[in-house]
């Protein structure tokens, strides 16, 4: 139910001004999202590559509902690849694997752009993988919600054809990702494993947590038992356990999987992830259009929104 509530209020219009426009909502930002713009997003990606963290960037924007708009966003991702080389931030640190990596929305960059919505996100993508490429780092396809994972993934596959360090991301709710994962779980591929935080019908998509979690362990153990690497992003403690047992058993080196965490979530746990061996991403957002970002966050696990509310009703 709360979860339904959080993801209602990501779309109204009202919470998003209420939101948006307080000025306590300030340190719950400060907090989750890496900055309004490219030059703070670097900053605190060099902080946390600093504690032998590695990073991924997600450029928040509006809806792309036009070409030009489209190539806005990808030019937002060119300009941060450029920066985060000159920072010294972007290079190979495995044969899989970069300190610096972008998570790009298809959405955000044309794929639902009409007929033509789909070549037109392929060539944007072909653009950033160009990009990141030659200065040294990796892009990773995020997934959104059920209706588009067909396009994404089939747009990812003529990706890879040129470029095949892109990385998939799937999720654990829906019923069809166990075939997925195994699917994808070849040499060379990458793939990032998260639960999931879209509102989902029960046709398409586990509803219980406990559910969730077992596909996940699932999907966990079939992406070990392939020639890929694994990319685990869960804040969940227990989860955490079982992926570094299960690729133990598996046979893994420490380098040929790896943990993913959202900024700001049990930065704790990441830098102690880190100092055990293993190779830590954190996912951080940046950008003015926080609003859909953060309360997806806060639905796929609600118990952040103790945080966000003693942030509101404080007075600083």
């Amino acid at each position: 139910m709360l979860r339904s509530t959080i993801l209602a209020a990501s779309r109204n219009r009202r919470v998003e001004h209420l939101v948006t426009t307080a000025p306590i909502s300030r340190s719950v930002v400060h907090r989750f999202v890496g900055g309004p713009d490219t030059e703070s997003a670097v900053a605190t990606a060099k902080a946390l590559v600093a504690d032998g963290l590695t990073v991924t960037l997600d450029h928040l924007g509006e809806d792309t509902t036009d070409r030009e708009h489209a190539q806005s966003v990808v030019e937002a991702y060119l300009d941060l690849l450029v920066a985060l080389d000159r920072a010294g931030l972007a290079e190979r640190i495995a044969a899989l694997t970069a300190r610096s990596e972008v998570s790009v929305k298809l959405s955000a960059i044309g794929q639902a752009l009409g007929a033509d919505g789909e070549k037109i996100a392929l060539e944007h993508a072909r653009l950033i993988c160009t990009e990141a490429r030659r200065v040294g780092a990796t892009v990773t396809l995020d997934m959104e919600d059920h209706t588009t994972t067909d396009s994404t993934l089939g747009i990812l596959a003529e990706l890879r054809s040129d470029f095949p360090e892109a990385g998939a991301v799937l999720q654990a709710y829906l019923h069809r990702t166990l075939e997925d994962c195994r699917d994808l779980a070849t040499a060379g591929s990458r793939v990032r494993l998260c639960k999931g935080a879209y509102q989902e019908p029960a046709s398409v998509a586990y509803q219980k947590r406990e559910e969730v979690d077992r596909s996940y362990v699932r999907c966990m153990n079939a992406l070990l038992e392939g020639a890929g690497y694994p990319m685990f992003a869960t804040h969940d403690p227990r989860l955490i356990t079982i992926g570094a047992e299960r690729a133990k058993f598996h046979g893994k080196a420490a380098d040929e999987f790896e943990f993913q965490l959202l900024y700001g979530i049990r930065p704790d746990e990441q830098r102690r992830l880190a100092a055990a061996g293993h190779t830590v991403r954190v996912y951080i957002p940046y950008g003015a259009q926080w609003y859909g970002y953060l309360m997806r966050r806060l639905a796929e696990r609600p118990a952040n929104l103790t945080f966000f509310a003693r942030a509101l009703l404080s007075k600083g």
